[in-house]
């Protein structure tokens, strides 16, 4: 260990030692200076202000603030020694028993009752009382045992701000509190990457200053001050990153491709069947400008289940046709691409059917290219597209594949462009002599920061309004375990639909057999809860019971593609009353019939996951209802979620709830990296003032200095907050 001075770049091992430096590297990825003193409290305890432990979820990994109240011994049952019990409280009425295994005497002595502590380690249940088993402890006050060897640490925060760490069982918060103190005594802080100008007209402290007060705040003000410091860092690099991508994009040259005057969109437009709502027109406008100009477009299409994106997109597709060029839609699977490439052909009619009998004298052609297709029909759909015949051309990720060849690619929509990595979507763009016009779509509805921070890139349009005669959908939560018997209504409720004509879906978390896929989570969670229901399993126990003499259909992910169309195809065809099926039907499947959707586990999905199931029903004229299933109980957050879920088919005040409970870090792409979040105390929900403020600011410095050659220690700062990956992730959205 060294008294030297240290800096971002010394390695850890340098100042805390060995061992130690070891254990932060192996479980929190920590290994240089730099790295802990950006490993930021996740909270601060304060004497008098304690952690509700009535608000502790079991399976959840702690570290609490609380008073030991009493202390009890006796011998256990199966093995020979004592079982200490302690149990402290955090004077919100709240308590939880600490349980320590073997003869501890000494802990017993040290664990006396007025004692306050920090107490970490995994919240379990045992009847009916939350505990933790063994749980590592650091006292605060006036303790000499050895066994508190750190607490003076600590205790220079006691009745003040104690900070607690993001921790591993190997490496207690009061352990990184110890190495952080080791390591704020030798720091010497980086050069301050923030422009004085910047840091002077938004009233910022320095980068020094932030990071000492982050982590040993003098007060909560300036605590305040540090934070918002060091959140503006984040904010203004994942801004100035987006600001100068857009502004090189202005600059690539694109071939224009101008709405063209009696041509294969103005007949579509005449032959469609219904009138395009106010939104749709308003959008087609927007994009029907941007296809026109020398530069490639770059725009998100947001709209909710159902809004009619598919129509103004085929639109778009159309225009480029008639400019002479190739659109390409990329969707996320099989089912969906073969399902746009049926609903093209049957919107389009004869103009998709140039060279055929009866095909309109402009027409063009759509071509499926998916991994599935036969080497004949493969061969024939690729020569179709490679020599410019088929305008239109759908597909999965299969269209990335060497030897799909376009003519002119000049138009890529990308639909539900979350299911795609940064690379697939960069090498469809390849595809194309010069960059493409690029149309991004989402059923997903974006909070407006998520739409500034992850898109800040795109132009964004809005499909708010429904078409006409689409029909209102109800939503209700099925408390299986508190009322079994609404569980039997709900399965007479879909029958009753079925009577009548409609058509049902059955939603399940898992697949079944054999190891967890994308579209199912795991098959247990650690605190020992049942695995999720699957499509396999429930299938047939649902044609033996309750839904006995109905048709049924299973579709999930694991199938082979020509047996998903084939029973798509069938479901579509009204040849099966029932589609049991993984979230795989959850982007794009459109069956008008389908009236009634059980979700099952509804707990198990995500919010905006729920929201989008939900829009497969209530597509045609006759109403839809979707019922939640779920085993969770009244008042807790799952519970809660679903409740929000049922009260609203607003998708955007869904989205603000999404946000609310799910880690910011997979939103900006943390899951697409691998590694974890940069953003590490950004909120996308609560600081939107800041991150439009970073937007202003970093739009004025790109427009003074594109390449940021002026200011080289912010430029090595946003590229360190940023890194390449995440950058290209942020560029495409």
């Amino acid at each position: 260990m060294t008294s030297e001075p240290s800096t971002v770049d010394t390695p850890l091992k340098k100042l805390v030692g060995e061992k130690t430096a070891k254990a932060l590297a192996s479980h929190l990825d920590l290994h240089t200076a730099g790295d802990l003193a950006y490993h930021f409290p996740r909270r601060y305890d304060e004497r008098g202000e304690h952690t509700d432990i009535r608000s502790l979820d079991v399976g959840e990994q702690v570290t609490v603030l609380a008073q030991v109240q009493r202390t009890a011994v006796r011998p256990m049952r199966q093995r020979r020694g004592n079982l200490l019990e302690v149990t402290v409280g955090d004077g919100s009425g709240g308590v939880l028993t600490l349980t320590f295994f073997g003869n501890q005497a000494w802990r017993e002595r040290e664990l006396r009752p007025g004692r306050w502590g920090l107490f970490a380690g995994k919240v379990t249940e045992f009847r009916g009382k939350r505990q933790l088993n063994g749980p590592e402890y650091q006292l605060l006050g006036d303790s000499t045992d050895g066994e508190a060897a750190a607490s003076e640490e600590i205790e220079e925060f006691a009745g003040a701000l104690i900070p607690v760490y993001p921790a591993a069982a190997a490496v207690p918060t009061w352990v990184i509190a110890r190495c952080v103190r080791v390591v704020l005594d030798t720091f010497t802080p980086p050069e301050d990457p923030l422009p004085a100008t910047v840091r002077a007209g938004r009233n910022l402290v320095g980068i020094g200053t932030a990071l000492r007060e982050i982590h040993r705040p003098s007060s909560k003000e300036e605590l305040y001050r540090a934070r918002r410091r060091l959140k503006w860092d984040e904010a203004f690099a994942v801004q100035l990153t987006l600001v100068q991508r857009k502004h090189r994009a202005a600059s690539w040259p694109a071939r224009p491709r101008p709405p063209k005057p009696g041509g294969l969109l103005d007949a579509f437009d005449a032959r469609l069947p219904y009138e395009l709502t106010s939104g749709q027109r308003d959008v087609g406008v927007e994009i029907a400008a941007d296809l026109a100009t020398p530069h490639p477009m770059h725009r998100l299409l947001q709209g909710e289940v159902g809004s009619g994106k598919t129509v103004v997109a085929l639109r778009a597709m159309l225009q480029v046709v008639d400019a002479g060029g190739q659109a390409a839609l990329l969707a996320p699977t099989e089912v969906l691409a073969a399902q746009h490439h049926r609903g093209m052909l049957d919107l389009l009619g004869p103009l998709a059917m140039a060279g055929e009998l009866g095909g309109a004298d402009d027409a063009t052609r759509v071509e499926l290219v998916t991994g599935s297709l036969g080497a004949a029909a493969r061969r024939r759909a690729l020569t179709e597209v490679a020599e410019g015949r088929a305008g239109i051309v759908l597909g999965t990720h299969a269209l990335l594949y060497e030897g799909v060849d376009f003519a002119d690619l000049g138009l890529v929509v990308v639909d539900e462009q979350h299911r795609f990595g940064v690379e697939q979507r960069d090498a469809l763009r390849s595809k194309a002599d010069q960059p493409p016009h690029v149309l991004v779509m989402t059923a997903t509805p974006i909070p407006r920061t998520v739409a500034m921070t992850v898109y800040g890139d795109l132009e964004t349009s809005t499909l708010s309004q429904l078409p006409r005669g689409r029909s209102p959908i109800a939503s209700h939560v099925v408390p299986a375990a508190e009322k079994p018997a609404f569980l039997d209504r709900a399965w007479r409720r879909l029958r009753e639909e079925v009577a009548a004509g409609h058509q049902a879906y059955v939603v399940c978390p898992r697949i079944g057999e054999g190891p967890a896929s994308e579209e199912e989570p795991p098959r247990e969670d650690d605190n020992g809860r049942r695995p999720p229901v699957a499509v396999t399993e429930v299938a047939p126990l649902l044609a033996e019971g309750p839904l006995h003499g109905l048709r049924i259909g299973v579709l999930h992910g694991k199938l082979p593609a020509d047996e998903k169309d084939a029973v798509m195809r069938s479901f579509a065809d009204g040849k099966l009353d029932v589609l049991v099926a993984t979230t795989v039907v959850e982007v794009g499947v459109n069956v008008p019939n389908a009236t009634v959707m059980i979700v099952l586990d509804a707990d198990r999905f995500g919010v905006s996951q729920l929201h989008q199931l939900r829009g497969r029903v209530g597509r045609g004229t006759a109403p839809g209802l979707c019922l939640l299933v779920t085993e969770a109980a009244e008042g807790s957050s799952a519970r809660e979620r679903l409740d929000a879920v049922a009260s609203t088919t607003d998708g955007f005040k869904l989205a603000e709830l999404d946000l609310e409970q799910r880690r910011e870090g997979d939103v900006l792409g943390a899951t697409q990296s691998g590694r974890r979040s940069h953003l590490r105390l950004l909120s996308l929900l609560r600081d939107t003032d800041l991150i439009r403020d970073a937007r202003a600011e970093a739009i004025t410095l790109v427009e003074e200095d594109p390449e940021l050659d002026r200011h080289p220690a912010l430029a090595a700062s946003v590229a360190a907050l940023v890194d390449e990956e995440r950058a290209e992730y942020l560029e495409k959205g």
